[in-house]
């Protein structure tokens, strides 16, 4: 028998997909495909946007203002197969913005280049610190004047793990 374009009983059995229960049929927007697959996927939610700056206040939640929505992993994560998350311990890089329990998204798939900041290992220890090139010397620079650069010399261990994309803090 064929139901709807479908013949009854095709597909899997039930409770056998990737959630392990039975199933629910609806219909979606074809231009909202790709966004309720990212949120089922990744468990995300999008929030309104408005349009108008704000400078000291909050605009008016009237519907005429808003800008549209908008998903926080859309804007915080370019690469969400090499993204990651990590928390900040220590005080090494205030002047950059990033404090004590900030949580900081890592893009494991960017170049470390000059003047970035990197999550590094070095000789086992894991360090946040801004990238710095000069000639064939390498640093690992603090936003602190209370710490010292750190040189990369031959010989020791350094991998990285990736470029801080983004800050995540409380005010």
């Amino acid at each position: 028998m064929v139901r709807g374009g479908v013949r009854a009983g095709a597909g899997r059995p039930v409770g056998t997909g990737k959630f392990g229960e039975p199933t629910h049929v609806m219909r979606v927007p074809k231009s909202q495909v790709d966004h309720v697959r990212r949120s089922i996927a990744n468990k995300c939610y999008r929030f309104p946007l408005y349009q108008s700056a704000v400078s000291a206040g909050f605009p008016s939640p009237a519907e005429s203002e808003m800008e549209g929505e908008f998903d926080l992993n859309e804007l915080l994560i370019r690469h969400p197969a090499a993204t990651f998350f990590v928390r900040v311990s220590g005080a090494s890089m205030e002047g950059a913005g990033i404090h004590h329990s900030d949580i900081l998204v890592v893009d494991r798939s960017l170049e470390p280049v000059d003047g970035k900041i990197v999550i590094a290992a070095i000789d086992g220890e894991i360090v946040v610190k801004r990238l710095c090139k000069e000639g064939k010397r390498v640093f690992l620079i603090a936003e602190n004047e209370e710490y010292a650069p750190i040189e990369i010399l031959q010989g020791q261990e350094i991998h990285i793990w990736g470029v801080v994309t983004n800050v995540i803090h409380a005010v």
